[in-house]
């Protein structure tokens, strides 16, 4: 396993099932340790929807053509925008290919 810290809130985890990213804040970040267009995932957590976390979720999600793992709401606004979603609820829970 390998995690790995961009900047900010953003997170980068690496195991033998797959690649997650948490919270891309990557644009307009001065701390980002890399750019959004770089990034390669199988799926974007995102904790909330302050701009500072969702980022370039939805870019990246268009991009890879991979899910957004977020909260109902979230996970609606981030489909309207054209992303691949997934929501999920406080005490939901789903089996995903990543765990």
């Amino acid at each position: 396993m390998r995690l790995t810290f961009m900047g900010h809130s953003c997170f980068h985890l690496k195991t033998e099932q797959g690649q997650l990213l948490f919270d891309p804040y990557l644009t307009g970040n001065p701390l980002a340790a890399a750019k959004a267009e770089e990034i390669s995932a199988d799926a974007i957590l995102v904790s909330h929807g302050h701009s500072d976390h969702l980022g370039d979720a939805i870019s990246i999600s268009k991009r890879l053509a991979i899910p957004i793992v977020a909260a109902f709401e979230l996970a609606i606004y981030c489909e309207q925008q054209g992303a691949k979603t997934h929501a999920m609820h406080i005490g939901g829970d789903h089996s995903f290919p990543f765990g």
